[in-house]
């Protein structure tokens, strides 16, 4: 019975000071005056606390329905992380500039001096160097996943590549090539020339990648801008099972290269050499993006995933939808 009593001595003296502690929220030292103890007495008897399970904590955010995606996303699609963002009902550009922040602000967590960076263009990486607020400069290298595109400016990798470097207080080196070849033979050449191979071969070696995720159907889209076509010639593609524009490869439903002549043009990397990368940042909004990130997230091209709440609802309904019939 005494062996009883003193367990409950024991207990409540614990009980009394992880109360003090992390509900009135009194520091060690403090709790040490006031009950008459040592300073390392509070501290084991907090230590002891955890140990017995007593201290359970909960940190609820206030914008919970954005937690629960993020970890639904990263389940569902195999992510290492997501990021997810409130839609601006009625503003696509607000939307796009809110996940483009949030992506400017992983960017920045995920850096370490001595990084490589490598990027496309388009509008999505646009907005997250528009929205970059780096604290520090970082010794960083940013380099192009692809090649250029003329008469695209604000969106163009190379111009997006040096606007990023001079934002992060590194330097930037530039692929001086088309994006697209007059041929499959013409393409070869460009990718062994010495200026174009050495930033690829850099670009193979990136520490991190931040990429766009492309529609081929809306007016708008990148992809207009990357390789303008016949409005027929794009509904043989879809119907050809393209879903997505990725690294300006053509995409298939189920996340495959398409075997299609256009990809044989590119001065591109091959989205399969994203796998080594450590970190491979996609980003997108908007209702036109569910079924790019669809076929995206199936070829399993990226770890993290930055995009906005509607748009992260439809691609899991759809992919959990599959799930549940597979």
């Amino acid at each position: 019975m005494a062996e009883r009593k003193e367990d409950f001595e024991a207990i409540r003296q614990i009980y009394t000071v992880c109360v003090l502690h992390f509900i009135d929220g009194m520091k060690q030292s403090e709790i040490s005056a006031a009950l008459n103890l040592s300073t390392s007495k509070v501290n084991r008897l907090i230590n002891q606390g955890r140990k017995l399970g007593m201290v359970k904590i909960a940190i609820e955010s206030p914008f919970q329905r954005l937690v629960d995606l993020e970890k639904r996303l990263t389940s569902v699609a195999g992510l290492a992380s997501a990021v997810v963002t409130p839609t601006v009902s009625g503003s696509s550009e607000t939307t796009l500039k809110e996940v483009g922040r949030a992506a400017a602000n992983q960017l920045l967590e995920t850096l370490r001096d001595g990084d490589v960076i490598a990027i496309t263009g388009g509008k999505a990486v646009s907005a997250v160097v528009e929205n970059l607020q780096p604290e520090r400069s970082f010794d960083v290298t940013v380099v192009p996943l692809t090649g250029g595109v003329q008469g695209k400016f604000y969106t163009d990798v190379n111009h997006l590549a040096s606007r990023l470097a001079e934002g992060l207080g590194g330097r930037s080196m530039l692929v001086h090539a088309p994006l697209f070849a007059e041929s499959r033979e013409q393409r070869d050449m460009l990718m062994e020339m010495g200026s174009v191979k050495e930033v690829f071969d850099l670009a193979r070696k990136a520490s991190v990648a931040l990429v766009g995720i492309g529609s081929i159907l809306t007016p708008g889209s990148s992809y207009y801008d990357l390789h303008p076509m016949p409005n027929p010639d794009r509904q043989f593609l879809v119907k050809s099972g393209v879903s997505a524009e990725f690294l300006a490869h053509l995409i298939r439903e189920d996340g495959t290269v398409g075997d299609y002549p256009l990809n044989s043009r590119l001065v591109a990397l091959d989205p399969a050499q994203l796998s080594q990368c450590p970190r491979a940042i996609g980003v997108a909004a908007g209702a036109e993006k569910v079924l790019p990130i669809r076929a995206v997230l199936s070829g399993r091209f990226l770890d993290s995933l930055v995009v906005d709440e509607e748009t992260a609802g439809s691609v899991l309904e759809a992919m959990e939808n599959l799930q549940n019939v597979a």
